[in-house]
């Protein structure tokens, strides 16, 4: 008998499930390295267009069975990775290689790969980086066809089982029945992927990033897939099975009773109101925003337009993503951010200067300000698509005065072209900046007369004021989202914002945190904006507060300057409001 052993991972999509364990053992493709005959070289250039051929034609069926079996919506999965075939600059690269070097397709093609991955991996930005597993699906699919490989059908599993793996693309997904796998975990990927994305939208709970847990499963042990929390329980004993089954019928009577707020407000007992709006990063994530009862679009993630792509979106691709938010929105307000990308995706553009630190480095707003007629292109996207009124725009990694003025000149100078052009645009269009650098949270006051409004970003603010790269294993543990210095930045945001006149949201994790929304409330916040999955519960958790008793329990915490304190007293509050059994599920 085995032992029970407790796995730690991401989570990607919510439920539990439980049962035996089937392992997909998938098979590393291995590449050599073979020199071409001068002869030979066209033939390898017309192999590798053939196997493009072939990908291409997979990807199309099963882009198509994806909208048929959930939601046309979900195919611009596959449109992105389409995307990545077709990029003409990589095969581009791979035929000029193959000519010059004289070497096998699927070698040059891997290597190319990996150039691509290694600068996408460098980014700061936690979305982009999960982008990296829809490249190497591809990547893997078109080296399949390459060396004639046949990939593994999950749709023949014979019998209902937990699929366990090192990892899954979208199109692996697209074969999975309910009828034969409850749910998955794997070694690596993210919270964001399109393979969370995808489980979500399929109803199959789902855990990933657990590093080289395979090592100690077998094929047939039975196993408890917790999405909630993050966790795989490997050879369970009966009290945990107990205790699981008995949650999971809990958990769907929370879930049913949550559900009925989502068309009520964010509003204290005492009538203070609190919007409670989502974050976002693909347009597909509106309607699941809607759902949940998101009262807007708190933050939209624009860097999603260079997913898959070797050139930067023009101001009409921009404009057409941006009114399509605003349009499904309407009159629900949208708060768009520039682009909040490293100076590595602008290689070519202005500089291919390597980041020896990114996170500190040449990225977000100065990387527009530095290069203004890329910051233009997407400005100008932006106010064409204002015109309805609900759109907002906000600037990331602000860190002084002098920035935000430098951005807000860019920005009248294109409101002058516009103007000239005789093309409209909304002239009263609220402007706001990430407020996630400390040196921007001490300068609030003055900042705050330069904008509208103050948008905190606690997962860069957190890591920037506590020196923690939350990455980095050794450290991670200093990143501590309740940390007196941390909450105190906060504090002062939001009273430097309120003295100028101006309202402050927060679109961190912090956001998302059941444990600190009450906290959030005495503070001042006047908007959450979170994951839309998240909202019920924080919606629920804002109308019980009474908005003078949480100033009064914010007062108290303020006051405290021990980190273990601080984190008793959110608990003990949570367990008065909801009971000691609902803690519980937040761990």
């Amino acid at each position: 008998m085995k032992k029970e052993i407790l796995l730690s991972g991401i989570p990607a999509s919510p439920g539990i499930t439980m049962g035996e364990v089937f392992l997909l053992d998938k098979e590393e493709i291995g590449i050599k390295k073979r020199r071409l005959e001068k002869t030979e070289v066209e033939k390898e250039i017309q192999r590798f267009e053939n196997a493009l051929q072939r990908t291409n034609e997979e990807l199309q069926v099963i882009k198509e069975r994806i909208g048929k079996r959930i939601d046309p919506e979900q195919t611009k999965i596959f449109d992105a990775q389409l995307l990545i075939l077709e990029d003409e600059v990589i095969k581009g690269e791979v035929e000029r290689r193959i000519r010059e070097e004289k070497i096998n397709a699927e070698w040059i093609y891997k290597k190319t790969i990996e150039k691509t991955v290694n600068s996408i991996s460098s980014s700061r930005d936690e979305y982009l980086k999960e982008r990296v597993y829809d490249i190497e699906a591809v990547s893997e699919r078109l080296l399949s066809n390459l060396l004639g490989k046949r990939r593994i059908a999950l749709d023949k599993i014979k019998r209902k089982a937990v699929l366990m793996a090192h990892s899954l693309s979208p199109g692996d997904l697209v074969n999975i029945r309910k009828e034969k796998i409850s749910g998955f975990a794997t070694e690596v990927g993210g919270g964001t992927s399109h393979v969370a994305l995808l489980a979500k939208s399929l109803g199959f709970p789902a855990v990933v990033g657990l590093k080289d847990a395979l090592r100690r499963i077998d094929r047939g042990d039975f196993v408890i897939i917790d999405g909630d929390r993050g966790l795989v329980i490997l050879s369970p004993t009966e009290k945990t099975v107990y205790q699981y089954e008995k949650r999971q019928k809990d958990l769907l009577k929370q879930k049913r009773k949550l559900f009925r707020l989502k068309s009520l407000p964010g509003e204290t007992e005492d009538g203070r109101k609190i919007e409670i709006q989502a974050n976002i990063e693909l347009i597909e994530d509106i309607e699941e925003a809607l759902r949940y009862g998101a009262e807007g679009i708190g933050l939209y993630r624009t860097e999603y337009l260079y997913l898959a792509k070797s050139e930067l979106p023009s101001a009409q691709e921009q404009k057409k993503a941006y009114q399509t938010i605003v349009d499904k929105m309407y009159p629900n307000p949208v708060i768009l951010r520039t682009f909040d990308l490293g100076g590595d995706k602008f290689a070519g553009e202005k500089t291919d200067m390597v980041e020896a630190n990114p996170f500190l480095g040449w990225r977000a707003i100065r990387v527009c300000l530095d290069v203004p007629e890329l910051f233009k292109v997407q400005l100008r996207a932006m106010l064409e698509a204002s015109v309805r009124g609900n759109l907002k725009i906000m600037f990331p990694m602000v860190s002084g005065v002098e920035e935000l003025k430098e951005a807000k000149s860019v920005l009248d100078q294109v409101k002058e072209e516009l103007e000239s052009q005789g093309i409209g645009f909304d002239q009263t269009i609220e402007l706001g900046i990430m407020m996630e650098i400390p040196s921007a949270c001490l300068m609030a006051d003055s900042l705050a007369t330069e904008c509208d409004f103050f948008s905190i970003g606690t997962n860069d603010l957190i890591q920037y004021t506590l020196a923690v790269d939350r990455g980095n294993e050794r450290v991670a543990h200093f990143y501590q989202s309740f940390h007196p210095s941390v909450l105190r930045l906060i504090k002062q945001t939001v009273e430097a914002a309120h003295r100028n006149g101006i309202w402050v949201g927060l679109c961190g994790e912090m956001a998302a945190n059941p444990l600190a929304t009450v906290l959030l409330v005495g503070m001042g916040i006047d908007e959450l904006s979170t994951s839309p999955l998240s909202i019920p519960q924080i919606k629920r958790i804002v109308r019980s507060v009474n908005f003078s008793q949480a100033k009064e329990f914010a007062q108290k915490v303020l006051e405290t300057t021990d980190l273990q304190h601080i984190k008793r007293l959110l608990e003990e509050d949570y367990k008065r409001r909801f009971g000691a059994e609902e803690i519980i599920c937040l761990y």
